[in-house]
């Protein structure tokens, strides 16, 4: 699977997300759908209908494409608001 830095100016409102590790274990298995992001958060909510909000800059999350892609993206990489994340240019990690 090839992925481009692109998926960092990407929008994550509205897509599927799991934290997959992070050092507080508040965090662990967080899952559900993104429904906000601010500059250092982002809210989930979770199939029990509850909000969880998560650090950005102290987990990794999975976040599922429309098209069923699955991306694992480091928090650190997001850390910003997301209107100012998005006109942001990558530079190329690999």
């Amino acid at each position: 699977m090839r992925v481009s830095p692109s998926i960092l100016q990407h929008e994550f409102i509205g897509l599927r997300a799991k934290v997959v590790r992070s050092p507080n274990p508040y965090y662990k298995k967080v899952s559900g759908r993104v429904i906000d992001e601010t500059r250092n958060t982002i809210v989930i909510l979770n199939n029990k209908g509850e909000r969880k909000v998560i650090v950005k800059e102290v987990a990794v999350f999975h976040f599922t494409l429309p098209d069923g892609t699955v991306v694992e993206v480091d928090g650190k990489a997001i850390v910003g608001r997301p209107e100012d994340r998005i006109k942001k240019r990558m530079r190329r990690l690999w």
